[in-house]
């Protein structure tokens, strides 16, 4: 079953439509959708994604992490958050199976874990902590799946109080983190004197596992060793450059394919302008 790794979709249905296709007709029904989180928001079709990924991963053909754009649509769910003025995602809240949805989504993992070659790797969000060994990010995700998997209650508790709690720090962390300070100190924004890449930090330990990751559309792809960062902003075209929907489709049959610094790619080109103009 080839492997196929998708960046940030974002609500962009129709180039993920797109993407599928090109898959279809490369491999026929002999491939798997591994999403990197932020399926939805800011793009037009939320439903769409969720429909088309959740086709995939209930018949057993790949999995999706969850994103910052999904926790903050679990958010706006339970009444902890008002939607933000670009945002689109909420519009799903209106339907009739939107608890449904919400209750689909509650049960994806924050990362998922798997083996490409004789290589163990994790899928998350955005990063992971750069000391923690495979077993650990395992532990952590694990804890903070049984809480948004257990009941709506014990979600919506988890959610309110995930700023203050360390629980909600790591998730955080998965969900969100772009920069890293000192010790544990993480932060969502962008690198400054005072902070380097979350990924710089992770990439001087020799820890023996590969990351697939998002989150990152100013960063652009991000392919070294150890890494392949594929959130190339699709939903982002027009403000300022042209984007596309990136996926990583490693060869099943490679020993090491997160050694080089190479990755063969299928990319989209972005439809249309999603944003207003600025």
């Amino acid at each position: 079953m080839q492997p196929i790794f998708v960046g940030d979709i974002q609500g962009c249905g129709d180039e993920f439509a797109e993407l599928v296709r090109r898959a279809e007709m490369t491999f026929g029904d002999e491939f798997a959708l591994y999403l990197v989180g932020d399926l939805v928001n800011r793009g037009p079709r939320n439903r769409e994604v969720l429909e088309l990924a959740r086709r995939f991963i209930d018949a057993g053909r790949g999995e999706a992490v969850l994103g910052n754009h999904e926790i903050g649509l679990l958010e706006v769910h339970h009444g902890l958050r008002e939607p933000g003025p670009l945002d689109t995602a909420h519009a799903l809240l209106g339907d009739a199976d939107a608890t449904e949805w919400m209750d689909w989504l509650r049960g994806r993992p924050v990362v998922h874990q798997g083996q490409l070659g004789a290589t163990p790797f994790v899928m998350v969000h955005a990063a992971v902590h750069p000391s923690w060994p495979l077993a650990e990010v395992a532990q952590q995700a694990r804890a903070v799946e049984a809480e948004l998997s257990g009941t709506p209650e014990r979600a919506r508790e988890f959610l309110a109080q995930r700023r203050t709690s360390a629980l909600g720090n790591v998730l955080g962390r998965f969900v969100s983190c772009r920069s890293v300070g000192p010790g544990d100190d993480w932060s969502s924004a962008e690198p400054d004197a005072g902070r380097c890449a979350w990924h710089e930090r992770w990439s001087e330990r020799d820890h023996g596992y590969g990351i697939v990751y998002g989150h990152w559309a100013m960063q652009g792809l991000h392919v070294a060793r150890g890494l392949r960062g594929l959130d190339t902003g699709c939903v982002h075209h027009g403000r300022g450059r042209d984007t596309v929907l990136t996926a990583w489709v490693p060869d099943p049959a490679e020993v090491a394919p997160f050694a080089s610094a190479e990755a063969p790619l299928l990319t989209v080109p972005a439809f249309r302008r999603y944003y207003p103009k600025d």
